[in-house]
């Protein structure tokens, strides 16, 4: 199979078909052997009889059901883990991304080398205070923080490799950030490619302004992973040690002035030396704690079982 195409959604009844009937004409055109993966985020409209009614019509539709909303990242996740192509594009299911820009992504992932192609929604018809200005600041922060001179790390329309997303780990709300993962993992082939921003046809959108708030907090979650997810003892080993011996050289310091040098002046606990000292190994003692633990989890995996219900699925 060429192409797996994922799609997550969530009430999207209206577009559903138009962008079923889009996708399988570029796909015909080009002699795509493909598959089309709708994932249905707990959709409360007709959204997944709709998927059924395509499936009908073409084989090629494939679907899953979730029992509630759990978010893009499970959908994608989901997504992923079901994905036969190989190359797999994702896009919204909102008619906002093109297919008319799959035969391109598809060459640079299958005949260019790339390991992830990520899209850049240049020219946007969004709103410019709600979205397109917070949007910039928060892309402008994460690249200065992984390093990626990406445009648009939360461009819905991307193009992997398979082996990519059989590889990375999409939980949380860590969509956004789907290139640092990629990049965390050893695939470093990853660039940009500009694509057409479509206007919103139906419906609104499902995202609000606490998505910016929840993506600089992922980001720093990201960050921290990155660096010391494998090795927490290296960062709270470090400052708890470092904090722990800054108390005790307060203690120590206190203990010898107390006995030799000036054994009749304030008591101790008088001395706000003395507290300092105190709090400081307190802290020291519970951050080297905290690495300590974070070395156990480690010896445990992520269970799967308890991150998204299915509650029916077609063609699969």
């Amino acid at each position: 199979m060429n192409i797996s195409v994922v799609i997550p959604l969530l009430n999207e009844e209206e577009s559903l078909p138009e962008l079923h009937d889009w996708i399988a004409k570029v796909m015909q055109s080009n002699r795509f052997l493909y598959e089309i993966i709708f994932i249905d985020d707990g959709s409360t409209d007709n959204s997944w009889g709709i998927i059924e009614n395509l499936s009908n019509q073409n084989a090629s539709v494939k679907g899953v059901r979730f029992q509630r909303n759990y978010g893009k990242s499970q959908a994608l996740h989901a997504g992923f883990d079901l994905a036969q192509g190989d190359v797999v594009i994702t896009m919204d299911a909102d008619l906002q991304d093109s297919p008319d820009e799959i035969p391109e992504l598809y060459d640079l992932i299958a005949n260019q080398g790339h390991d992830l192609i990520s899209g850049w929604k240049k020219k946007r018809f969004d709103s410019t205070i709600r979205k397109n200005l917070p949007s910039k600041l928060f892309n402008a922060v994460a690249r200065k923080t992984s390093g990626l001179h990406l445009h648009d790390f939360n461009c819905g329309l991307k193009a992997y490799k398979n082996e990519v997303v059989k590889n990375i780990d999409v939980y949380g709300e860590m969509h956004r950030y789907i290139p640092v993962l990629a990049k965390n993992e050893g695939f470093t082939k990853i660039d940009e490619k500009i694509v057409q921003h479509q206007a919103r046809k139906y419906g609104t959108t499902k995202f609000g302004m606490d998505r910016f708030i929840n993506g600089f907090l992922d980001l720093i979650t990201i960050w921290f992973l990155s660096r010391f997810g494998k090795r927490p003892m290296h960062l709270f080993g470090l400052l708890g040690s470092l904090m722990f011996f800054i108390g005790f050289l307060f203690a120590l310091y206190l203990g010898i002035d107390k006995l030799f040098i000036n054994p009749t002046g304030r008591l101790i606990t008088a001395r706000p030396q003395f507290y300092i000292s105190l709090v400081t190994m307190i802290i020291g003692t519970q951050l080297f704690l905290a690495g300590f633990i974070g070395e156990l989890i480690l010896r445990n995996k992520r269970s799967e079982d308890d991150r998204y219900k299915v509650s029916a699925r077609i063609n699969l």
